[in-house]
């Protein structure tokens, strides 16, 4: 006995080392590829320092854009790079001036609620923009400076307003703000502009006269071409909204503000052109001379980049919006390494992009606020054809994002429903007592006499229905993922094409899971749903995680959260899936007294999961590895038999954080340019503002609790029922001899041997207590860790304990439990029986 403990040791000390090392295997593996964005070809022009004009505009859309109705901006959309913006901040819809402070900060930036403003006393949710007074130049104020900066310092993400206005005057680059929006972009710290500020002309032509003016001497030039806003009723000094104005009708409203930014787009364009051919015919005259910009030494060469970008939403719904890059004429799809998705740009990475065009990348004090990255582009036709298919895919990708956003609600609350009522009807409408009047009246409705053999009668019905829903139960997380293949959001309505496809993928994948010989097989359902739902996981993340995009179990692009890798949704569906995947397919192990084999299937399976999680270039989630290597290796040494004591457990969960650790500093390693968001995280770490992002984190997780209650209650009901139903038994009901309230179902058996047969079923529950309780602490996600975890496994786990039952002999016609003399002579027949059964 004690060499077999000790061989047993030694193997559990091989396999950590083994896992250690898989995953260090890995990580080098993954972080020697490049972190991809897609798999087209991008276009890799050494870049120069060059001037920068920003036409930034709020609420345009791509659907806005029309060949008759917008010519100028439908003309360079066609010939340039072309994406979707997502402009959100810090609350769900992003007001003009947030925008704006995006560009200036690089990072999420918010204004005062209107209650607190200073500067502003319309009452509007969105604060009316106010061109400056007339100053020299460089101290020029920008108005409502004082609130801005007030929100950045009660934010906890740190935002440094001012950055590009400060990187701009410290270069001593030459600089002009047009209009009221422009003077926040371009304002430094101090709430003054970066060099010259001047109102935006009335007419177009005076705005082309002056863009034709100062694009041929600036380094930076920003101009607000205005803005595209939802009305919103006039309020008197009362605060009531003014009767006697009457609303206009939306379509002709926003249809006019579209023409009138067209109109202002379409001038500075052409002055921009006016500009170029100004310097074209100076230069083939011999008299353009390149000047040092503000005595750096760095000279700004070549065209300037335009960039024509709608910075913030148009009312109170999120949208994407439009975004357009005009540059060295490279035609294609914006991306970044932000999302790693082709057409999606986040506003925060903006600033990376204009300070790489200027050449100030290399600045330190730019380089520690930035949480962005510079886009590329990926190259595609330059044809009419072409340019009108990218922005149908804009389109159509905009439409897709506004589908999904009203359907979560709905969707995760009759989620929650399904569960909590095959929770409820299991745990309290399945017992003896309540189904004896329930099968007494479908006896008489059978036309079968007996006073028990109603019971008897109904019973494989039952568990085979009780099996069935909850296979189909279990089966939607994964089905709406790959409704996701299908155009569901084109629909009218969109729900019901959601409904639809999905109901197809469930009939699909439940009867995979129910047909054919493994049907019988107690734990045979729960491995192909759980690998399933695994498999498309792993596959979707290793090929760029699109099958997520706008997936209502998946990612909402307008969140402006992960675009890449194994997001929270995905990390709980993912780890649940591999660990009840390993329980199934290392329970005959076990039961063959296989222990060691069944050890190295869980190790391998955790080293894979790990990797294909942790891994910056593949799933780059920082919190997903502290919760999966300790539930591995725990469930590793339970399978080896390993007893468990309080030194494993912190020896586990220390190696847990070393992995997660190693994974971050390699990222860390790579070009910033690289890096995911756990290199990031350590650059954070080194610069001391680690402790922004836990508070961050711990509000979002609070924020969560308090108000996601549909998902609050999906957790608590589904671990009431593992801890009350499904686990060791803890009532008396359910641990008596001859299965209490149950019984007429376990045929005369208590539910807590199943663990007979299903011996790694046990350990499997601890391990996923484990990941989805340390998902919990750790992800901002918070209830949603285990809430998504749990509408996956407790199905599952219901599945097979209604198959563990249909495997029992039929009950006894008696409805009185057994005598007491019997216990052991039925649960010795009952483990007998259960040994005969295949699991």
């Amino acid at each position: 006995m004690q060499s077999h403990r000790r061989s047993s040791r030694l193997l559990a000390l091989i396999l950590a080392a083994t896992l250690v090392l898989g995953t260090l295997i890995g990580v080098v593996g993954a972080v020697a590829a490049p972190a991809r964005a897609d798999s087209g070809p991008h276009l890799t022009v050494e870049r120069l320092a060059r001037p920068l004009v920003l036409l930034g505009t709020a609420g345009l859309q791509w659907e806005d854009l029309d060949p008759e109705l917008t010519p100028a901006l439908w003309g360079a959309a066609q010939g340039s790079a072309v994406g979707s913006l997502v402009v959100r901040n810090q609350r769900t819809v992003t007001c003009p001036a947030e925008g704006w402070l995006a560009v200036s900060s690089g990072s999420r930036s918010v204004d005062l609620p209107a209650e607190e403003r200073t500067t502003d006393v319309s009452g509007q949710r969105c604060r009316p923009l106010t061109q400056p007074e007339p100053a020299e130049p460089g101290t020029t104020p920008v108005p409502g400076w004082a609130d801005f900066a007030t929100a950045a310092s009660d934010s906890n993400y740190a935002a440094r307003i001012g950055l590009f206005g400060d990187e701009i005057a410290a270069q001593g680059l030459s600089a002009t703000a047009v209009g009221a929006g422009a003077a926040i972009a371009l304002s430094t710290t101090g709430g003054v502009v970066a060099g010259e500020s001047v109102p935006r002309p009335e007419d177009p032509a005076g705005l082309e006269a002056l863009v034709a003016g100062l694009a041929s001497t600036e380094d930076v030039l920003v101009v607000d071409l205005g803005s595209v806003q939802d009305w919103v009723a006039p309020r008197l000094e009362d605060g009531t909204i003014d009767p006697t104005v009457e609303a206009p009708d939306p379509e002709a409203y926003r249809a006019a503000q579209v023409l009138a930014v067209e109109a202002n787009a379409r001038a500075a364009l052409a002055g921009v052109e006016t500009a170029l051919t100004t310097l074209a015919d100076a230069e083939s005259a011999g008299d353009a001379d390149a000047e040092s910009a503000g005595g750096t030494g760095r000279t700004l060469e070549g065209e300037p980049v335009v960039v024509v970008a709608s910075l913030a939403d148009s009312g109170r719904t999120p949208a994407l919006q439009l975004l357009v890059a005009i540059e060295d004429a490279k035609v294609g799809t914006l991306t970044t390494t932000s999302t790693r998705q082709r057409g999606y740009v986040l506003a925060t990475d903006l600033l990376p992009w204009f300070l790489q065009t200027l050449g100030l990348t290399t600045t330190t004090t730019s380089s520690a606020a930035l949480v962005g990255a510079a886009p590329t582009v990926i190259s595609g036709p330059a044809t009419a054809e072409a340019g009108d298919g990218r922005i149908a895919s804009l389109v159509d990708d905009n439409t897709h994002a506004q589908a999904q956003r009203p359907i979560l609600a709905p969707f995760y609350l009759l989620l929650v429903i399904a569960n909590v009522v095959l929770y409820a009807l299991v745990a309290l409408g399945l017992t003896r007592p309540a189904t004896t009047k329930i099968g007494t009246l479908l006896g008489r409705w059978l036309h079968v006499d007996g006073g028990n053999e109603p019971l008897s009668i109904i019973r494989p019905r039952v568990l085979r229905t009780v099996r069935a829903v909850s296979v189909v139960l279990a089966s939607v997380p994964v089905a709406t993922l790959l409704t996701n293949l299908l155009p569901w959001w084109r629909f009218s309505p969109p729900a019901l094409g959601l409904a639809l496809y999905t109901a197809i993928f469930v009939v699909l994948i439940a009867a995979i899971a129910l047909a054919g010989p493994w049907r019988d097989r107690i734990l045979a359902p729960l491995g192909i749903i759980a690998g399933l739902t695994a498999l498309v996981l792993a596959v979707d993340v290793v090929t760029g995680a699109s099958l997520q995009l706008s997936a209502v179990m998946g990612v909402p692009v307008l969140v402006a959260g992960r675009f890449y890798g194994f997001n929270n949704t995905a990390f709980a569906l993912f780890t649940t899936a591999c660990i009840l995947l390993v329980v199934a397919i290392t329970n005959p192990l076990v039961r063959r007294g296989q222990r060691r084999l069944a050890a190295l299937v869980v190790a391998a399976v955790g080293i894979i999961a790990t990797v294909l999680d942790g891994a910056p270039s593949i799933g780059a989630d920082f919190g997903g590895p502290p919760a999966i290597v300790p539930a591995f290796a725990l469930l590793t040494l339970m399978a080896l038999g390993v007893r468990l004591t309080w030194r494993r457990i912190v020896t586990v969960l220390g190696a847990a954080v070393g992995a997660t650790l190693l994974f971050a500093f390699v990222d860390y390693l790579r070009p910033p340019a690289s890096r995911s968001h756990l290199g990031r995280f350590v650059e954070t770490l080194l610069d001391g503002g680690a402790w922004d992002v836990v508070v961050r984190k711990l509000e979002a997780n609070l924020r969560i609790l308090a108000n996601n209650r549909p998902l609050t209650i999906l957790a608590l009901a589904g671990v009431a029922l593992v801890v009350f139903v499904l686990a060791r038994p803890l009532s008396k009901a359910i641990s008596e001899p001859g299965g209490g309230r149950f019984g007429w179902l376990s045929g005369g058996a208590p539910i807590s041997q199943m663990g007979d047969v299903t011996p790694m079923l046990r350990p499997g529950l601890v391990a996923l207590a484990v990941a989805m309780g340390i998902g919990f602490a750790l992800n901002d996600s918070g209830i949603a860790i285990p809430a998504y975890g749990v509408s996956l496994a407790v199905p599952l786990l219901l599945a097979a304990c209604a198959s563990w039952m249909l495997t029992r002999t039929e009950p006894a016609l008696a409805i009185a439990p057994a005598p007491a003399d019997s216990a052991d002579s039925a649960a010795s027949a009952a483990t007998a029986e259960a040994d005969l059964t295949n699991p």
